[in-house]
């Protein structure tokens, strides 16, 4: 993965499935670059291999994704509409958290 041009969030829920949370805005050149260093591509026990996920709010293609290793926190700037606890638009990246790990962050619906 050199430049992803967006994130795909997710967050363990409480039986230990990797949920869907958010999708990012396009991130900028730079970012892309450096997301594209920090980014392994995920073995082929990866749960999301051969999912689909919607392009976008009425788009009838599908998005085009890579699943990666789930090993990597980011900080991120949305907004307050959340259903079923997917944010309901594109979240804003702000930073990788280094200080934190997935397994320390609330499980997906609390």
């Amino acid at each position: 993965m050199t430049s992803p041009s967006t994130l795909l969030l997710a967050r363990y829920d409480a039986s230990g499935r990797l949920r869907l949370v958010a999708r990012t805005t396009p991130l900028a050149t730079a970012v892309r670059r450096y997301r594209g260093t920090q980014l392994r591509r995920a073995d082929p026990e990866h749960p999301w291999h051969g999912r689909s996920f919607s392009a976008g709010w009425g788009a009838r293609g599908a998005l085009e994704y890579y699943p990666a290793q789930p090993d990597v926190v980011v900080e991120v700037l949305a907004d307050t509409a959340i259903n079923e606890g997917r944010y309901r638009h594109p979240v804003q990246f702000l930073r990788t958290r280094d200080d934190l790990a997935p397994d320390r962050l609330p499980v997906f619906g609390t």
